[in-house]
C-alpha cells in the first residue's frame, strides 16, 4: 500500500500534465482555425499552392500581372489579410493625405523588431519623429555631406576600381554583385561610424555583420510572406527552424553591433563627421536619454539596412541592364568624358543629366525596395473605391508600378533614360514620387536619398570610364529578368556573373 500511493500521484501528475498539453494544443488549433483566412479564390489558391511560379520568375511579376489587369490597379490577397496596390492615387493617400490612418503599425514591428528594435523604419509617432528630425538634421548638413563624398571618392579609387582593374587584368570572372555589396558596406560604414571593416581588401574577407545581417534580412522577409504570423511565432517561442536562425543571427548582429559602438566611443565622438558619432553628440548636448546602448545599437542596424542593401542591387541591376544596352553606356560614357580625364567633382557629378536619367531609369525597372506595406488603423475607403477595413495591411508596390502601361505607356517593360530628360539640352525631370516611389513619398520620404544617389551616380561614372562590363551565363540575369530572393531589399539569387574589360580609347 505505502508503494503504491507514490506510484498512484506520478500517475495522476502525469495524466494531469497529458491532459493540460491536450487542452493546449486544442486551444492552439481553435486559435489557428478562427484566425486563419481561409479562401478560395484563384488568386489566394494561386499564392497557397505556389502554382504563380509556373508563370513567373518571381512574385513580384506575379503581382505585376494581377495589378495589369485590374482595373483599379489594386488587388486584395486574402490570406494575407492584405491589399496590394499600383494606383498612384492610393499611394498618395497612404503617404501624405491620410498619412495617420496607414501607419507601419504594430503588426509590421513585430515582423521586424528583432532585428531593426526601435529604429527609424520600424517606429511610428513621437519615436519616429524624433530620430526622423535628428537625421534629417545631420544628412542636410554640407559638413556631412562633404564628408561623406570625400569618402565615397577615395573607396571608389582607392578599393573598387582596382579589384576590377584585377578582374580585368586575369580575365575572371566575378560576381559583380558581391563586389558591390561589400563596395557598400565598406562605404556605408565609414560615412556612418567612422570604421572601415575592409571587405574590398584584396584578399576579400568578408564581415561576420555583414553575413549575419544578410541572414537576419531575408529571414525576417519570410515571417512577412507566411500565410499566417501564427506559424512564425511559433516556430520562435519553440525557437526551430528558420527563427532558431533568425535569433543566432541577430544575437551576431547585436555583438558586432556593439562592438562598433564601443569603438566609437575609444575613438572619440568630438569633431567627427560620421553620423554615430553626431548621434552620439547631440544625444548629450540636449541631455538625452538616447545615447543608451540599445538606442544606438538600433541606430546603427537602421544605417546598414539604409545604405548598403538599397545602393548595392541598384548598381547590380544597372550593370545588368548596361550590358544589355551598351549605346546608354556609351552615352553615359560621352557625357562624363566631357569634362575631360580628371576625376569627377561633386558638382560636376550633379550635371550629368544623362547618367541620373539612367540610375532612375534602372530603379523604375529593378527598385531596391520592391515593396512597402503600411498597416490601417482604422476603417478607410482608398481613392479608387477600394474599401480597407482596419487592421488590413496595405502594400503598395513599386516594382509593379514600374511595369504598369497606364503610367509608363505602352514601352512601360523598355531601359529607355530619355523618358526622363526632356528640353533642348536634355535636362533632368524627375516624376511624381507617387508615381515613382522608389524613396517613398510624403512625410516618410527617404532622407538619404541624395547621399544614395550621388553614391551611385559617382560609382557608375567611375566605371563606366574605365571599363565594358559584360553579364555571362545562361541564367535569367544575363537576359535582364533575373529571379530575386525572397528579402528586405532586392538581391539577384545566384549573383551577378560578369566579365570586366577595359575600355579602349
Amino acid at each position: 500500500m505505502d508503494d503504491y500511493l507514490p506510484w498512484a500521484a506520478q500517475c495522476a501528475g502525469t495524466a494531469f500534465l497529458a491532459s493540460s498539453l491536450c487542452v493546449a494544443a486544442l486551444g492552439a488549433v481553435l486559435l489557428l482555425v478562427r484566425r486563419w483566412p481561409w479562401c478560395s479564390c484563384h488568386v489566394c489558391r494561386a499564392y497557397l499552392t505556389g502554382s504563380w511560379a509556373r508563370d513567373f520568375a518571381n512574385l513580384g511579376d506575379w503581382y505585376a500581372h494581377l495589378l495589369r489587369d485590374s482595373p483599379t490597379a489594386t488587388v486584395h490577397v486574402h490570406v494575407l489579410g492584405c491589399t496590394v496596390t499600383a494606383n498612384p492615387a492610393n499611394v498618395e493617400y497612404m503617404l501624405r493625405t491620410n498619412f495617420d490612418n496607414f501607419p507601419k503599425g504594430a503588426a509590421f514591428a513585430a515582423l521586424l523588431g528583432d532585428l531593426l528594435g526601435r529604429g527609424i523604419f520600424n517606429v511610428d509617432g513621437g519615436a519616429w519623429r524624433h530620430q526622423r528630425k535628428m537625421a534629417s538634421l545631420e544628412l542636410g548638413s554640407v559638413a556631412v555631406r562633404s564628408y561623406a563624398y570625400k569618402i565615397i571618392a577615395q573607396e571608389v579609387e582607392a578599393c573598387l576600381l582596382p579589384v576590377l582593374a584585377d578582374a580585368a587584368g586575369t580575365g575572371a570572372v566575378i560576381d559583380l554583385q558581391d563586389v558591390f555589396r561589400r563596395f557598400a558596406f565598406d562605404t556605408i560604414c565609414k560615412i556612418s561610424f567612422g570604421l572601415d571593416p575592409g571587405c574590398l581588401d584584396r584578399d576579400m574577407p568578408m564581415s561576420e555583420l555583414a553575413d549575419a545581417f544578410d541572414t537576419a534580412t531575408r529571414l525576417c522577409a519570410m515571417r512577412g510572406a507566411a500565410a499566417s504570423p501564427l506559424l512564425w511565432r511559433a516556430k520562435r517561442l519553440l525557437n526551430v527552424g528558420s527563427e532558431r536562425q533568425l535569433r543566432k543571427a541577430i544575437k551576431l548582429v547585436d555583438e558586432l553591433a556593439a562592438a562598433m559602438i564601443r569603438e566609437r566611443r575609444k575613438l572619440g565622438v568630438a569633431g567627427s563627421h560620421d553620423l554615430l558619432s553626431r548621434f552620439m553628440a547631440s544625444s548629450a548636448e540636449n541631455n538625452a536619454a538616447d545615447d543608451d546602448d540599445t538606442y544606438l545599437r538600433d541606430i546603427v542596424v537602421s544605417f546598414l539596412l539604409a545604405g548598403r542593401d538599397t545602393v548595392s542591387s541598384a548598381l547590380t541591376t544597372l550593370f545588368m541592364l548596361l550590358s544589355k544596352n551598351p549605346a546608354v553606356a556609351a552615352a553615359m560614357r560621352a557625357e562624363a568624358a566631357g569634362g575631360g580625364d580628371d576625376p569627377v567633382t561633386y558638382d560636376r557629378l550633379k550635371g550629368l543629366h544623362y547618367t541620373h536619367a539612367a540610375l532612375y531609369e534602372n530603379m523604375r525597372l529593378f527598385p531596391p525596395v520592391q515593396f512597402d506595406s503600411k498597416f490601417c488603423a482604422g476603417d478607410d475607403v482608398l481613392p479608387d473605391g477600394t474599401y480597407v477595413a482596419g487592421g488590413t495591411r496595405v502594400t503598395y508596390h513599386p516594382y509593379a508600378m514600374g511595369r504598369m502601361p497606364r503610367i509608363w505607356g505602352a514601352d512601360h517593360d523598355a531601359f529607355r533614360p530619355d523618358r526622363w530628360l526632356t528640353g533642348p539640352g536634355g535636362a533632368f525631370a524627375p516624376e511624381s514620387l507617387y508615381r515613382y516611389p522608389v524613396f517613398q513619398a510624403g512625410l516618410r520620404v527617404c532622407l538619404g536619398k541624395e547621399l544614395a544617389v550621388t553614391e551611385m551616380k559617382a560609382v557608375a561614372v567611375a566605371v563606366v570610364r574605365a571599363f565594358d562590363v559584360e553579364v555571362v551565363g545562361e541564367g535569367g540575369s544575363a537576359a535582364c529578368a533575373p529571379k530575386f530572393v525572397p528579402g528586405l531589399t532586392a538581391s539577384i539569387s545566384g549573383g551577378l556573373p560578369v566579365r570586366i574589360r577595359r575600355v579602349r580609347n
